[in-house]
């Protein structure tokens, strides 16, 4: 019979969250680079900007959590830039701008962080 340490189960768990945070975030690269080269008015572009605001969501969401065991300067700046990523998407959905390149480049600056 093994026995496992709490601290290798909890270690354990939050190695295995990253990871699903991480392909993720990739899974949302993927479809905002598909977006940008079919155009804004793209169904690939419909596509990706509601499963990007959905990820941020769910991000800000947990990391709004008085139980979240980041600090809490990284949650305020990982809050911070859930909110720019959100009003980048409203740009792009009204036009404003035309390009996913903002998008992307945080997220896989997100993703890396989470390797």
């Amino acid at each position: 019979m093994y026995q496992f340490s709490y601290d290798d189960t909890v270690e354990e768990s939050f190695t295995a969250s990253r990871v699903r945070e991480r392909a993720v975030i990739l899974r949302s690269i993927d479809l905002l680079k598909q977006a940008e080269a079919e155009g804004v008015q793209s169904r690939a572009a419909v596509d990706a900007l509601i499963y990007t605001q959905r990820v941020w969501s769910i991000l800000i969401e947990d990391l709004a959590k008085p139980e979240n065991d980041l600090p809490s300067k990284l949650r305020a700046s990982l809050i911070s830039i859930g909110l720019w990523m959100f009003r980048e998407i409203e740009d792009i959905r009204l036009e404003k701008t035309k390009s996913f390149q903002g998008l992307v480049e945080i997220s896989e600056t997100i993703a890396d962080g989470l390797k």
